[in-house]
């Protein structure tokens, strides 16, 4: 039986109203030697039947449900685990590949690399406004030895928190630690930079993703995930300088009052994360900036970022975005965003 050289794996959830778009996309450019593999985590929304439909239809789709949820990186595991390909793409479950991606990805896999990155545009939800060209402003594509490493860490691990971008060696996989990333949402980062370091790593320059902004699931935990679980887990790498470090991402980005305020600003950050998160031993004037920040107007608060980031030199559209679409965005903000904008422009 001949082993597909690649296995799209795709871990999903609540995913119904999506899935079907990111499949069609996958399978126009389908070809002999590409399976994909999806892993449904106990999705309680029409998932099943989406893909039942997909799944009859289309005989290179190996569809698996999961009779409980185990999360996110349990389910990309799984998916890996179950995947006969050489290689295996961890794609996401509602973005989008563009045409010629699978064609480009089989192409590199030629040179025997342990692992591609994969670039990606990002596009609003309804992907009708385009706010980034491509995420990683590679001129052309790279690849890193094992010498190599803490360049790779710092060029690259803060996009590694997209997990479409991954395609990795399955046999690679398979041999690193997998289960104490379980829950850190982070898997994929979790094995791609403990040791031993790969020795052979390419990235893609063109964007070969289309990723839908602003449809994250875990929107309701975002203070949790990128105050404290990322950086916990960026940090806890042995291998890599303090200074490489820092410029992925703060250690303790909780402690900034204009990561605090902003979180507000977004509906992230209130008296309940407060209660939550901050500890004792913190000292008594930190605890009182964050204390105030967590009870301070959340419609106010959304103005003044709006303000701040429509008016910095390089408006940033995807911050704009999150907080007009948070639920602390009002009428104000949203004048505030028409008429700031008009003038950056």
């Amino acid at each position: 039986m001949l082993i597909p050289k690649l296995s799209i794996c795709i871990a999903t959830f609540k995913r119904g109203r999506f899935i079907g778009e990111t499949l069609e996309s996958i399978l126009a450019q389908l070809q002999p030697g590409v399976e994909i593999v999806v892993v449904d985590g106990a999705s309680p929304d029409d998932t099943p039947e989406v893909m039942a439909r997909y799944a009859e239809a289309h005989p290179g789709i190996r569809y698996f449900r999961e009779a409980q949820n185990s999360g996110v990186d349990a389910d990309f595991d799984k998916a890996v685990s179950y995947a006969k390909g050489e290689y295996c793409w961890l794609m996401t479950d509602d973005d989008l590949l563009r045409p010629g991606a699978v064609a480009a990805v089989l192409s590199a896999l030629e040179g025997h690399d342990d692992l591609i990155i994969v670039n990606s545009e990002v596009l609003n939800v309804d992907l009708s406004e385009l706010f980034e060209k491509q995420r990683l402003i590679f001129d052309q594509d790279k690849v890193y030895r094992a010498e190599d490493r803490e360049a790779f860490f710092i060029e690259t691990a803060a996009y590694l928190s997209f997990i479409g971008c991954v395609v990795i060696k399955r046999a690679f996989w398979m041999t690193r630690e997998r289960a104490t990333y379980y829950g850190s949402l982070f898997i994929h980062v979790g094995v791609i930079f403990q040791n031993p370091p790969l020795s052979n790593v390419r990235v893609i320059a063109e964007p070969l993703i289309t990723i839908r902004y602003g449809n994250a699931m875990w929107t309701s935990r975002s203070f949790e995930i990128w105050m404290f679980k990322w950086p916990g887990l960026i940090w806890s790498f042995p291998d890599f300088s303090e200074k490489a470090k820092r410029v992925v991402c703060r250690r303790e980005p909780w402690r900034s009052a204009k990561a605090l305020f902003h979180n507000r600003a977004l509906g992230a950050y209130s008296l309940t994360e407060y209660r939550k998160f901050w500890r004792g031993d913190i000292g008594k004037l930190e605890k009182l900036i964050a204390l105030t920040v967590s009870i301070f107007p959340a419609s106010l608060a959304n103005l003044v970022m709006i303000t701040y980031f429509t008016l910095t030199p390089k408006p940033t559209g995807m911050a704009v975005h999150d907080l007009l679409f948070s639920k602390n965005a009002g009428a104000l903000s949203r004048f505030a965003a028409s008429i700031l904008s008009r003038g950056a422009h």
